[in-house]
Parts: structure tokens; C-alpha cells; sequence
């Protein structure tokens, strides 16, 4: 029997989430759910200065708005009693050692290095001190950072995005793992994690990929087999510019409450970005959990097109059933739309707040544009009786045009400007009945209602 796929999203809580981690949570769940996988949600919140409790509750917010869902939560903060005993075993083993420079020194060293064409790996300076030296040093106030000893080895690899990677030992600086205040850093802390919660495989960036090559190595000194590594592109912007502008520097909060975007368009667009697959509005995450590999990833930098995601969300729209838009209604506070008012102006949706406009446009006031008051006198006195239906429309259009000689856009533009105060919107022939005798009198009469 094949080993249970194990995997971890890892959020720090000293920020919201954006459309580059949400990417890496969602491609981690689907995987995890097409193999009845495993999920563990672990919050990397040893940066006690910025993890805010209201960035933590952000994070389960938006996870679970999306959909993502989680077997296991875990905190590295009540973790570590556990760092700090396998921190001892690294330092009884000779793969943790203490060093003692200042930024300022270490800031020289790698000018020098820059300067001689050297690359900028550390030096190792502190690796043979004297027991008087460190003494010294310490006597003069200096507390040591801690570094991990690299190998002089091969470091190998087959990610399931970029196929064999390798590296070398001798070529990656010494990486610091303890900072002077004796707190350990994420490398050695997710590292631990891993191996103690048995995570089969981790999904990350690409920008990780020098860091997995020493995490290997650390796997290797606690006595854990390294898991398997899946790298993903980073996106860009649809310019192949840095992800930053517009939707893609908002949290997944504010593209929910401030744009309206719905859960599945995000993650329509996300989940086949840099894929082989085609780009699709989903209803559902079946779809995307049944088709899902990693060897459809490429290696290119994939776009972020807002406009792709605006497209999406629209379709998605158009298509979602009333049960399912009260839920969406009720969260930006429109709780008295009426199923009949949804299926009329939903065609006319892009994004869901769009929506308040129509109940403007249905309910007022609206600011009439009347520019021939004697059209808007001729359409009152030619207006049927109530009760409204869908057939109205037709039937007053109908009259307005064998009374006036008017005919197409001479005949309907004034009278969606009359009753709307715009020159666009749903089928006036299924808004009137919303708009009613009364309202529509009101704003053919010039009067905002």
C-alpha cells in the first residue's frame, strides 16, 4: 500500500491573505483532495512582534469562504519545547555552530566577496573559535547567532514541477537558524514540522527552491526522510510584471466584501494557471479535484489577468440559482432583494455588489435624465394600467411608437433614461415591473423617485 499523501499550508499570521498564498492553499487541497489526502493547516506564528490575532482569524475566514478545508490545525508556537530539544541534538551532533559577527561585519564580508567576483557564501569564520574567543566575544556583549553546517555534498531532487534539481553542498552559505535572541527561525522550525507531522510532499514557490536544498540537509541531520517537492511558478500581472496592482494586491477579504467576487472564480483562475487545462468557470471544485495533476504544471511565469477573472466571476454569476445568491446578498447587506429581482438583472451582473445598482435603479431615487418633455408627457399619457407584467413593456413601447412615429433607439433610449438615469441595464421589459406606474410616472415627470 501506497503511503497517504500529507501535505501543510503554512500561513503566517502577520498579514492577509492574497492571491499568491491563497494559490499555493488552493493547489495544495486540491492535491490533497484528489488522493484523499491529508491537509494540515499550521500557523507559523514564532514572529511574536507581528502575528496579530485578527491576521490569524482572516486566514481561517478566507480559507473557509473559499472552500478550502483542513483535517488538523497546529500552531508553531506552542511547539517550542520541541524546537529547542532537537536544537540541543544539532548542537551535541556539530551541525549547529555558534557565531558571533555583527550585520555590520557581515555586510563587509560580502562586499569583499562581491567585489573579488566571489559568490557571497559565508566564510565560516566562526566555525573554529576558541573557547577564549568566544569568551571574549562574549565579555564585549556579543550573543551568537547559531548557523547550520552544509555538507560538502550533492544535493538531488526530483520536484514533481521542475523535474531533477540539483545542487551542491559546498555552494549554499551556511544558513542561520537561531537569531541572537535565541528564538529559532522558520527554516529549522518548518523543517521539524514536517518530519514530525509526516508530510509526505510540500507545495511552495519557486522562491523556495534554494532553501529546499538546505532543508534536505536538515531533513537529513533530525533523521527524517525528506518529503517530495513540487515548486510553482510565481505569477505575474498580464503584463509579466510584479503581482501588485489592482486585484492582485487586494486580500481575498477585500475581493470578496469591497469588489464582490465569488469564491469559485478565484478559484477557477488560480487552480489552472501555468496548466495545461483550460481556463474555466467551475460551479463546483469536483471538476478541478478530479482533473488535477502536477505534471500539467509548466515551468513559465503564469499571468494573473483581472480581466480573465472578472469574466469568470460574471459567468458564474449569471448562472448561480437564488438559494444560493441570498447567502451572497445577505453578506454585503442586501437581505430584501426578491428571488424575482435576482433572475431579472442577474444576466447584468459582473461582480455581485453590481447589484446594488439595479435595486437603486428598481427602488430610487433615481435622478431621471428627460431631455424632450414633451416625449416623457406623450409616454404618461399612453402608460397601461397596473397591475405590470413581463408584457408591458411591449404593450406601452408598442403604443408610444403608432402615436409618435418614433422607432428604435429615437423610441427606447429616452425612456431607459427617463426610468433608470442611465443608458444601459437589463431588459426594461423585465425592470418596469420592478420600477412600477408609480415610480415610472414620477421620473417621466422629471422628479427623482
Amino acid at each position: 500500500m501506497t503511503q497517504k499523501v500529507r501535505v501543510r499550508f503554512a500561513p503566517s499570521p502577520t498579514g492577509m491573505l492574497h492571491i499568491g498564498n491563497v494559490r499555493t492553499a488552493l493547489i495544495t487541497w486540491l492535491f490533497a483532495q484528489a488522493n484523499n489526502g491529508y491537509l494540515l493547516l499550521r500557523i507559523d506564528d514564532t514572529d511574536t512582534e507581528r502575528s496579530k490575532p485578527e491576521f490569524e482569524a482572516a486566514i481561517y475566514e478566507s480559507l473557509t469562504w473559499l472552500g478550502i478545508t483542513w483535517d488538523e490545525l497546529a500552531h508553531q508556537s506552542k511547539r517550542l519545547d520541541r524546537y529547542n530539544e532537537v536544537i540541543e541534538q544539532l548542537k551535541a551532533d556539530g551541525r549547529l555552530y555558534a557565531c558571533y559577527e555583527t550585520p555590520e561585519e557581515l555586510s563587509l564580508k560580502r562586499k569583499s566577496q562581491l567585489s573579488q567576483g566571489l559568490p557571497p557564501i559565508y566564510d565560516r569564520g566562526s566555525l573554529n573559535l576558541s573557547a577564549d574567543q568566544k569568551a571574549k566575544y562574549q565579555e564585549q556583549g556579543r550573543k551568537p547567532h547559531w548557523r547550520f553546517l552544509m555538507k560538502d555534498q550533492p544535493i538531488i531532487w526530483q520536484d514533481l514541477i521542475r523535474g531533477e534539481v540539483r545542487f551542491e553542498g559546498r555552494d549554499i552559505s551556511d544558513p542561520v537558524l537561531i537569531r541572537e535572541d535565541g528564538t529559532p527561525l522558520y527554516h529549522l522550525c518548518s523543517v521539524i514540522d514536517d518530519g514530525d507531522f509526516g508530510m509526505t510532499h510540500i507545495v511552495r514557490g519557486e522562491d523556495h527552491v534554494s532553501n529546499t536544498a538546505s532543508h534536505i540537509q536538515m531533513f537529513e541531520a533530525i533523521g527524517t526522510t525528506p518529503p517530495q517537492f513540487a515548486h510553482l511558478p510565481l505569477i505575474s500581472d498580464a503584463e509579466g510584471g510584479k503581482l501588485s496592482k489592482r486585484l492582485g494586491s487586494l486580500s481575498i477579504i477585500q475581493l470578496r466584501d469591497e469588489i464582490g467576487l465569488e469564491p469559485l472564480s478565484i478559484s477557477s483562475l488560480l487552480s489552472r494557471l501555468g496548466t495545461s487545462d483550460p481556463i474555466e468557470a467551475y460551479s463546483t471544485y469536483t471538476p478541478l479535484i478530479e482533473n488535477f495533476e502536477f505534471s500539467k504544471f509548466g515551468r513559465g511565469t503564469p499571468k494573473f489577468d483581472q480581466d480573465e477573472l472578472l469574466r469568470l466571476n460574471s459567468k458564474i454569476l449569471h448562472g448561480l440559482d437564488f438559494d444560493h445568491a441570498k447567502i451572497r446578498l445577505a453578506q454585503i447587506g442586501l437581505e430584501d432583494i426578491t428571488e424575482d429581482f435576482w433572475n431579472v438583472v442577474r444576466p447584468n451582473l459582473e461582480k455581485i455588489t453590481d447589484i446594488r445598482e439595479w435595486w437603486t435603479v428598481a427602488n430610487g431615487p433615481v435622478l431621471p435624465i428627460v431631455n424632450d418633455n414633451d416625449f416623457a408627457i406623450k409616454a404618461i399619457e399612453l402608460m397601461p394600467p397596473a397591475p405590470w407584467t413581463s408584457e408591458t413593456w411591449k404593450e406601452w413601447t408598442s403604443a408610444i411608437k403608432t402615436e409618435t412615429g418614433r422607432k428604435g433607439k429615437d423610441l427606447f433610449m429616452p425612456l431607459r433614461q427617463a426610468l433608470t438615469g442611465m443608458d444601459h441595464g437589463p431588459e426594461l421589459g423585465d425592470l418596469l415591473p420592478l420600477i412600477g406606474p408609480e415610480k415610472a410616472k414620477a421620473r417621466l415627470s422629471k422628479q427623482a423617485a
